[in-house]
């Protein structure tokens, strides 16, 4: 369930991104090809974006299907930047379709998105917060949906100083041996993606020069897209890509 986006490179605007491709995210949001628990993302959406007259990034977040919102492919059409994470929702049984469980989650210069389930949420939630720690400096990490306590794992890591693979690599090795589920994350900090690979797809395209997209699924039938393996850890920088078993 859920689809998501991060690029990283040249400047592009967000329709180009999340609108113009055949397959875009918009159109995952009502007619995904590759997705294995649901038929439709149509609880919510959010892009987050960089740009350069602030230091954090903007966010937009709505409840409603992407496809119904026009204003925001309105503007689209003219932000742009060099880096922006975006995801559609299919929203769990259990969770409220509410504006602050829509990803990207953001801390700091950060932002998250989580494509995936923690099954049996109820069983673990108590000793995943514990293990959190105090979610008070990350008012997203305490949003009524699952995802927000794998965000808290990640940022615990990050505020500390670590690097965006680590705090993602950290959020996954300390839920794995509690519950079964699917995990697969991205991060971005503006300069930099991350992402893991556990228990859904994702592919990588290179777009040439040292623009590089990392999605859910194609959102066209070029080619280059390259299926990341299964429990893998994708980054994505200045230095290239690069991916490693988890």
């Amino acid at each position: 369930m859920c689809r998501h986006l991060g690029y990283l490179g040249g400047t592009r605007s967000l329709h180009e991104l999340l609108y113009a491709p055949e397959h875009s995210l918009e159109t995952q949001a009502y007619a995904p090809r590759m997705s294995r628990a649901c038929i439709l993302n149509a609880d919510g959406f959010g892009a987050g974006w960089y740009d350069p007259a602030r230091d954090a990034p903007v966010r937009y977040r709505r409840t409603q299907p992407m496809w119904t919102d026009l204003s925001f492919a309105d503007v689209a059409d003219v932000v742009r930047t060099r880096c922006a994470v975006a995801a559609v929702r299919s929203a769990t049984v259990g969770f409220p379709v509410d504006e602050s469980c829509a990803q990207p989650f953001t801390d700091g210069t950060r932002l998250f998105s989580h494509n995936g389930v923690i099954q049996g949420f109820g069983g673990v939630e108590a000793k995943l917060r514990e293990l959190a720690g105090d979610l008070a400096p990350v008012p997203d990490a305490r949003a009524p949906v699952d995802s927000a306590l794998l965000f808290a794992l990640a940022a615990a890591p990050w505020r500390a100083g670590r690097s965006l693979a680590e705090g993602l690599v950290h959020a996954v090795r300390t839920v794995t041996p509690l519950a079964g589920g699917r995990y697969n994350l991205l991060a971005a900090d503006g300069t930099q993606l991350a992402a893991t690979t556990w228990g859904d797809t994702l592919f990588v395209r290179d777009l040439g020069g040292s623009d590089v997209v990392l999605a859910s699924e194609p959102y066209d039938d070029e080619p280059g897209w390259e299926e990341v393996p299964d429990r893998s850890l994708v980054t994505a920088g200045p230095g290239g890509v690069d991916i490693s078993p988890l």
